[in-house]
């Protein structure tokens, strides 16, 4: 054909930088260990304490459904959603501890 192939000659092998390539990777794993995982497990931590801290009395959001805590268990809470009203929900479904008077 008329196009003739061109070869540029930069004095190198071809071969990839090793050094380079796992300095690029330790990196990416750094900026993803802070950007995502560190804060997750901190979100993580508090979300345990919160629960563990539950008690009688408190306004809590659970899954979606405000109501103040009138007894609670190991693994399950009932919750006054309205006057003579209560629900039991798993402990793990609060989401949010409010504020006391939120609840009217």
């Amino acid at each position: 054909m008329g196009i003739t192939n061109a070869f540029a000659d930069s004095g190198a092998t071809g071969a990839p930088d090793l050094g380079m390539n796992l300095v690029f990777i330790v990196i990416m794993f750094g900026v993803l260990y802070f950007m995502m995982i560190r804060p997750q497990m901190k979100r993580q931590k508090e979300q345990k304490a919160m629960l563990e801290a539950l008690s009688r009395g408190d306004e809590v959001v659970a899954a979606g459904i405000l109501g103040k805590i009138v007894d609670l268990d190991a693994n399950y809470v009932k919750l006054e959603i309205a006057k003579g009203v209560t629900i039991q929900v798993q402990r793990g479904a609060v989401g949010t501890l409010l504020p006391k008077g939120t609840v009217q």
